[in-house]
């Protein structure tokens, strides 16, 4: 009975210390400055499912840091670079894409993907050269190196 006690009442203070709120009712300096690198090697069985959740994502987390407070890298790889596949039909897609891009927004392509699965990546939305990584994995781990936070939704 006292553990329950004292679980309830740790939860009820944890409400009070920390009130919930929308991204546009973050107070200024919530959140100090972050790096950030996502992972997007797809979302078996239902990429299309995938890419909607973690594009979203993204913009909810530059929303609520504030875009000149965050620095965001997507290093895709895998059945992740089908993003980019879909997004050549897909003009919502594309948008999306195009409105993280210019909210800072760096997609970075994995070039053993491209190899491995014959793509073109002058085929794929709004990728050029210079988005084209050896690797992906091994550029999640340099940017980790470099002070950027993994995230994989």
């Amino acid at each position: 009975m006292r553990r329950r006690t004292f679980t309830v009442a740790l939860s009820l203070l944890a409400l009070i210390a920390v009130p919930a709120m929308a991204a546009s009712e973050v107070p200024a300096g919530y959140y100090s400055d972050q790096k950030v690198v996502y992972q997007n090697d797809g979302g078996a069985p239902d990429n299309a499912t995938y890419f909607k959740h973690i594009l979203g994502n993204m913009k909810n987390h530059i929303e609520a840091v504030g875009k000149d407070h965050i620095q965001v890298r997507v290093v895709d790889f895998g059945d992740g670079v089908d993003l980019f596949k879909m997004a050549s039909n897909d003009p919502k897609l594309a948008g999306q894409i195009d409105a993280l891009k210019a909210e800072g927004v760096k997609f970075l392509i994995c070039k053993n993907t491209l190899t491995q699965r014959k793509i073109d990546w002058h085929e794929l939305h709004g990728v050029t050269e210079e988005d084209i990584v050896p690797s992906g994995v091994a550029e999640l781990v340099r940017l980790q190196g470099m002070g950027f936070t993994y995230v994989h939704p």
